[in-house]
């Protein structure tokens, strides 16, 4: 009769927040807002690169060949090769595989610690939601990539560490969001109704405030990946991001500079492919914004 009742009261949470985005839904969002399939298609074919590397790439992103060192861009070697005979194009597909794994993983640690402490500050409040707040007030105290160098630099340069720093300089992003997102949420009808009828903290949390702040989590997702594959390129650049030999595109970047005036051709890969992963996940992030809030939706 609890649960009977709980449903009753809460059924109407679609018109006090905005709307679930369930599976189902894709492609008729997909139909309405050309941009989310657009981006979306980009951002899939990126993923099916990376997976199908070593189908689409004729040569060994590894080794080296001394003898066809700085090769410029040709048949055998679209995007030339590299200062030890290494073809460029096949390491910016390898590539595609790192940076898009970080991505995935850096939003990962970025979206459970943020969204776990966003909702322990914004649903218990009072200390709780004072000693977090401080905790990521700190955080914030250190520029972004100063504070993944530290942190990097404190673990050790690898692609694992890399992973770990650019999850944790983007924790406060999800916290701030889920603590605000579940502030307004906690104050409606249906979380009042669903207390007041005895559902337990868990149930509310995880029945009625979870999903309906899943909408600005979602699009937070999206562009937090362009800025973790910024992130990830930035701290290849300056040597303490994947280590050599990975196909980094930002230690790609940074071996081009090297030899920009020999071979300029270099950074011609690696620079567009960072622009255009970036750009997909951020016009995606927008139009997904667009999509999913109500007051943005065009009925």
């Amino acid at each position: 009769m609890q649960v009977a009742a709980e449903r009753t009261v809460v059924a109407p949470t679609s018109q006090v927040g905005a709307q679930r985005l369930r599976t189902t839904d894709l492609p008729r969002l997909a139909a309405r807002y050309p941009r989310v399939a657009l981006f979306g298609a980009i951002i899939l074919l990126l993923i099916l690169i990376g997976i199908f590397a070593p189908l689409l790439a004729q040569y060994d992103p590894i080794q080296t060949a001394p003898t066809h060192v700085l090769e410029q861009p040709s048949p055998s070697h679209i995007l030339g090769t590299d200062n030890v005979g290494r073809d460029q194009f096949t390491r910016v597909i390898y590539g595609t595989r790192i940076s898009l794994g970080v991505a995935v993983i850096a939003v990962t640690i970025a979206l459970s610690g943020g969204v776990l402490m966003g909702l322990a500050a914004g649903y218990v409040g009072g200390a709780t939601d004072q000693v977090l707040s401080r905790l990521i007030d700190a955080l914030l105290a250190f520029p972004g990539v100063l504070l993944a160098i530290a942190v990097t630099s404190a673990l050790g340069p690898s692609l694992r560490n890399a992973m770990i720093a650019v999850g944790i300089i983007q924790i406060p992003l999800y916290f701030r969001l889920t603590r605000g997102q579940v502030l307004q949420a906690r104050e409606h009808e249906y979380v009042v109704a669903a207390a007041v009828i005895g559902a337990t903290h868990v149930r509310i949390l995880a029945r009625h405030i979870v999903p309906n702040i899943a909408n600005p989590l979602i699009v937070a997702a999206s562009i937090s990946s362009s800025t973790s594959i910024l992130a990830l390129a930035a701290l290849g650049f300056i040597g303490v991001g994947p280590q050599p030999p990975d196909p980094d595109w930002g230690s790609m970047i940074n071996t081009a500079s090297g030899a920009l005036s020999q071979a300029p051709w270099l950074s011609f890969g690696p620079g567009i492919a960072i622009f255009l992963t970036v750009f997909s996940f951020s016009m995606l992030g927008d139009a997904l914004r667009d999509a999913l809030d109500p007051r943005l939706r065009i009925n």
